[in-house]
């Protein structure tokens, strides 16, 4: 059976003829783009909703403390004393044991305060560094002061966590005089720091590539220390860290306006009755 010519021609004349049709169509459809896509906008903000809404209502997995840092800050809480504004002057005494001077190691920390929250890697490192130093043969006393707690004291003293104070307490002599203390400020660095740099410290004694400080600001023979007036002034210090950068502008502003107001009245000399300055004698 053969097929009829028209009938072949059939689909080609179809598909001509929908060509001109959706021509016509075709700028409907363009018009009606701009809200297809605030549709489809607004089925993605939706979707987004529900996601976050989902994730928010499933609570966060608690977080696993790392049990090798957590053990040594267990053991480093049994080693080491805090020292205080109240209780540094007894405590930072050598016993009457020990016969020659006897060697401290004073870490000074800080939280979001005085630390700005960096302060952890230095303080891991510093509670592993003290198991350690803790099985030299002659290990040192330990001692911690927290800036975010004792921060008239970090300011009597001039120091910024991380730091650690190494510090050689003498005995007294047999006049009872107080021979010098030897005391090194040694810095850590918040982000790379490791226990075996501060281990080294005592075990390698490096607190000898640090000069001792002998300055103004020495916690124990100090001119401030000497006469009394360390903490006073570590209280004045401290008092205005705690004043905004703002309260400062403020002041700074009115006393040069004061100024130069004073400054502008006394150029101008003496007016006369008529407003005219007076005539120089």
């Amino acid at each position: 059976m053969r097929a009829s010519p028209l009938l072949l021609a059939l689909p080609a004349l179809a598909s001509a003829q929908q060509i001109p049709f959706m021509d016509q169509l075709n700028p409907y459809i363009e018009q009606l783009n701009p809200y297809i896509d605030q549709v489809k906008g607004y089925f993605g903000a939706a979707k987004s909703n529900v996601a976050s809404t989902a994730s928010s209502a499933i609570p966060a997995a608690p977080s696993i403390p790392n049990p090798i840092a957590s053990a040594a800050a267990a053991f480093a809480a049994t080693k080491v004393s805090r020292v205080t504004l109240d209780n540094y002057p007894s405590l930072l005494v050598p016993s009457t044991t020990t016969a020659g001077p006897e060697e401290w190691m004073l870490y000074v920390t800080g939280g979001n305060k005085s630390c700005f929250g960096l302060c952890e890697p230095a303080e891991i490192a510093w509670n592993q560094s003290i198991g350690l130093m803790s099985a030299s043969s002659s290990p040192p006393k330990f001692a911690l002061l927290d800036c975010d707690d004792q921060g008239v004291l970090c300011a009597a003293w001039a120091v910024s966590p991380p730091t650690v104070i190494h510090m050689l307490l003498p005995q007294p002599l047999p006049d009872q005089s107080k021979p010098a203390t030897t005391v090194r400020s040694i810095n850590l660095n918040r982000t790379t720091v490791a226990a075996p740099e501060i281990a080294a410290i005592h075990l390698q004694e490096t607190y000898k590539d640090v000069a001792p400080y002998e300055g103004l600001w020495h916690p124990f023979d100090g001119p401030l220390a000497q006469y009394g007036a360390q903490i006073p002034v570590g209280w004045v210090m401290y008092g205005f860290s705690k004043i905004p950068s703002w309260a400062f502008m403020i002041g700074v502003s009115f006393i040069s306006r004061s100024f130069m107001s004073r400054k502008m009245g006394a150029g101008q000399g003496p007016r006369a009755p008529g407003g005219t300055p007076a005539p120089a004698s």
